[in-house]
């Protein structure tokens, strides 16, 4: 059965799901969000959501939608926390599961969501920031990272500036990031304490080693069993087509350009109609 890039790595952070733990997302992250919600309707029922979009916890996770999803997450929270709050207080005790989406990665899942160029006050570009990042990377055990695309600009010998704290002699809690994945394959991170570094697990269908090493701008690990990513099922295709998220919000995350602002005006009209009916 065919399957896309979004599809593959939906489903590979859907698995990556225990259940009855808590699981937090970010500011625009469908992939994530998708996956949560696969991982739901699958093997992890009993999950807790925790989300930045709407700053609160829940057991029922508001559905993907663009048009109403703060609304949505407001009315269906179990108790509404503030940002603050949240990674101050709250996420430290919770200790959540989190997917972050880094700018820049080094070997060691350090990674970087402030700025591309060495100047702080006058870099290449600036990026989204860093939220609480800063402050959850430090301590949480379940650190996920996710790259929807795979290329040099990404996998970086070092960082133009530190957000999230890798596996890092400066850690003094949490364990760092335990795994990564692109639209490529999957990697973990081998080896002990602060010299773990990135390692290759499995490539993704129509992906290759050689492929992901030439768009990795550092030297790879390979993993002395890493094979094929194991494809989605009949079932998690089908959920996440049709049920999770039809509309394809996931692709915003993969595309760029004409591409993604068209899909973004698709999904406004449908999600408009939807609220008119």
């Amino acid at each position: 059965m065919e399957y896309t890039p979004d599809e593959i790595m939906v489903v590979c952070i859907s698995r990556q799901v225990r259940d009855g733990e808590v699981v937090a997302q970010g500011l625009a992250t469908p992939i994530v969000a998708a996956g949560y919600l696969l991982a739901r309707r699958t093997h992890a029922p009993n999950l807790y959501f925790s989300s930045a979009i709407g700053q609160g916890v829940c057991r029922q996770p508001a559905p993907l939608k663009l048009l109403q999803v703060e609304s949505l997450w407001l009315d269906r929270a179990i108790t509404t926390i503030g940002f603050v709050r949240g990674v101050a207080d709250v996420l430290p005790s919770l200790r959540p599961m989190e997917f972050f989406r880094p700018a820049q990665v080094d070997p060691q899942g350090n990674f970087n969501n402030i700025a591309f160029g060495k100047d702080y006050r006058m870099p290449r570009l600036r990026l989204p920031g860093t939220g609480g990042i800063p402050d959850v990377t430090t301590f949480l055990d379940d650190i996920y990272l996710y790259v929807p695309r795979h290329s040099r600009l990404t996998f970086v010998p070092q960082l133009d500036f530190l957000s999230g704290l890798g596996h890092n002699k400066a850690r003094t809690h949490g364990s760092g990031p335990q795994y990564l994945i692109s639209d490529l394959g999957q990697f973990d991170f081998n080896g002990g304490d602060s010299e773990r570094s990135m390692r290759l697990i499995s490539f993704h269908q129509g992906a290759s080693i050689k492929r992901i090493q030439a768009k990795t701008g550092f030297e790879i690990e390979i993993a002395p069993n890493v094979q094929e990513t194991p494809p989605p099922t009949e079932e998690e295709l089908y959920l996440l087509r049709h049920e999770i998220d039809p509309l394809h919000i996931r692709r915003l995350e993969l595309l760029s350009g004409s591409k993604r602002r068209k899909l973004l005006r698709e999904i406004i009209m449908h999600e408009n109609r939807e609220t008119r009916v």
